[in-house]
């Protein structure tokens, strides 16, 4: 018989299910804890009037552990120091979108070779997910992947949708039954009512193919989730954090009928892709804020040990510690300063 499907695919290797992972790596009764109270305060922080701000801070992507976890004990420390009036969450990364081709992340490529060993990729996400919690730190990451909810998603505090699948139906759905607080980007287009439209249609009651946790296919129904906000990252028009562009997410958010609650990605389109103007995208907003803006609740900042990045692919022994292979960063005394300013620039909420 001439066959008619599988033409192009090579290899299908086995994965174990997401069950067996969440058995081996299981979260402790302390970190299940901390990440209830976590969630719950950062929906304070984005749909009550908590006066405090959210700062999802940390590498584009995580592909050195050691390096990571010494980011995090730093990022621990500081984030104890601004607690009071700063919530401070950490970018961990594992699944990164690609406009064409390249390095797809810690899950996708653990060992920086090609090899695509997914299983290794998914405990050791699983692993460092554990490490940062257990350092009291909240965490934070993209969704992409459908699957990688079911191995990972139990110990994540905040979640994303990125610009280049917020508009995906998958996506949409996949974000509907998800637990935690969960942002959706505008589109590379810059345009605002992909993600309304998002926010919608992920507060909504969903069925979809999916896995369960014995990684057996199913109809995955959910119950909508609720706690669903905008992430302004500017788009191929330019930047869209300025007073201006934050009042027209203010209009459109209220003709949608949902909460006025906005947080600003400093990176990407915002900073025109150049990461040492981060800071100058945080100062506008606090700018705003002193003038009395009640909608901009966070801020994203894409941080790492040191400045920049490194290109990638090439052998892991010529990589520097503590730069990223994805897209640049500021480094660590920058995202000191940062957030030490942020912290004093707030003051005068908490008078």
């Amino acid at each position: 018989m001439q066959k008619t499907s599988d033409i192009n695919v090579v290899e299908t290797r086995l994965l174990p299910s997401p069950a067996t992972l969440l058995a081996e790596l299981p979260k402790t009764e302390n970190q299940a804890a901390f990440i209830a109270r976590t969630r719950e305060e950062i929906h304070r922080l984005i749909f009550t009037d908590d006066k405090r701000f959210l700062l999802i801070i940390g590498p584009c992507s995580i592909h050195d552990l050691a390096a990571g976890r010494d980011y995090a004990r730093r990022l621990a420390a500081l984030s104890k120091e601004v607690a009071s009036r700063v919530m401070i969450v950490m970018r961990v990364y594992f699944e990164k979108p690609r406009t064409t081709v390249g390095w797809k992340g810690l899950v996708m490529d653990p060992h920086l070779d090609g090899s695509h060993d997914i299983a290794a990729g998914l405990r050791l996400g699983r692993g460092f997910l554990r490490d940062v919690l257990d350092l009291g730190l909240p965490t934070a990451t993209e969704f992409l992947d459908p699957i990688t909810p079911q191995y990972v998603a139990d110990l994540v505090c905040w979640g994303a949708i990125g610009a280049r699948t917020t508009e995906s139906q998958t996506h949409r759905q996949m974000a509907s039954g998800l637990s935690m607080p969960l942002g959706f980007k505008n589109g590379t287009d810059g345009s605002l009512q992909t993600a309304i439209n998002a926010i919608r249609a992920a507060g909504q009651p969903q069925t979809f193919l999916g896995i369960n946790l014995d990684g057996a296919s199913s109809a995955i129904v959910t119950r909508g989730n609720p706690n669903c906000h905008i992430v302004l990252r500017g788009g191929a028009t330019g930047p869209n954090y300025t007073a201006t562009h934050v009042a027209q997410t203010e209009a459109s958010l209220a003709k949608a009928g949902l909460p006025k609650s906005i947080l600003v990605d400093c990176s990407h389109d915002n900073s025109a892709k150049k990461p040492e103007l981060q800071p100058k995208v945080m100062r506008d907003l606090l700018v705003q804020i002193a003038a009395g803006n009640t909608s901009i609740m966070g801020a994203m900042v894409e941080s790492n040990l040191a400045a920049g990045s490194q290109p990638f692919p090439v052998p892991k022994e010529k990589l520097r510690y503590g730069v990223s292979i994805t897209d640049g960063c500021i480094d660590w005394p920058t995202t000191e300063k940062l957030v030490r300013d942020l912290h004093a620039a707030l003051a005068p909420r908490f008078a």
